[in-house]
């Protein structure tokens, strides 16, 4: 389950201007913290830093 969320978030965070809040929000977290951990747990990296990479 994790991993599906980590690959739309990956897609999210690469090809939309969203905000790490409002992608962590779409995919059903109510915190935007707990999201960064597991995304960052996942992939080492934040979902900003991700974000960036493309951007």
């Amino acid at each position: 389950i994790h991993d599906k969320l980590i690959e739309k978030a990956k897609e999210k965070l690469s090809t939309t201007n969203l905000s790490v809040s409002e992608i962590a929000y779409e995919l059903g977290f109510e915190h935007a913290q707990s999201f960064s951990k597991l995304f960052k747990s996942k992939t080492d990296h934040t979902p900003l830093e991700f974000k960036q990479l493309f951007n």
